[in-house]
C-alpha cells in the first residue's frame, strides 16, 4: 500500500464525518497543535508551524463545511424546489 497525501486526507475526512468519533478527532487534533511533540517540532522556526497550521486549516474547513450541510439541512423545506414544472396554459374569456 502506498502512502500519500490524499489517501492521509481523506481518511481523516472520512473520520470527521463519522459522528461516532467526530469529537474524539476534533479533541484529538486540538491536542496535537497545542503539544510540543509533534512531526516538526514547534521550536524549528518555520517548519515547526507549517504542519500545525496544515491541520488546522485542514480541520476549519471540515467542520465548517459539516455546519454548512446541517445548517441547510434544517433549514430544507424553506428554499424553493429547483425542480421544473410544465403547465398547459388556457385562457379564459
Amino acid at each position: 500500500m502506498k502512502f500519500s497525501i490524499q489517501l492521509l486526507y481523506t481518511w481523516y475526512r472520512n473520520l470527521l464525518r463519522n459522528p461516532m468519533y467526530r469529537w474524539w478527532v476534533i479533541l484529538g487534533t486540538l491536542v496535537y497543535i497545542l503539544s510540543p511533540i509533534d512531526i516538526a517540532p514547534d521550536f524549528i522556526p518555520i517548519l515547526g508551524q507549517i504542519d500545525d497550521v496544515l491541520l488546522l486549516s485542514v480541520l476549519f474547513s471540515e467542520v465548517s463545511a459539516l455546519a454548512l450541510g446541517a445548517w441547510k439541512a434544517g433549514r430544507g423545506s424553506e428554499e424553493p424546489s429547483s425542480e421544473t414544472v410544465d403547465v398547459d396554459a388556457v385562457s379564459v374569456e
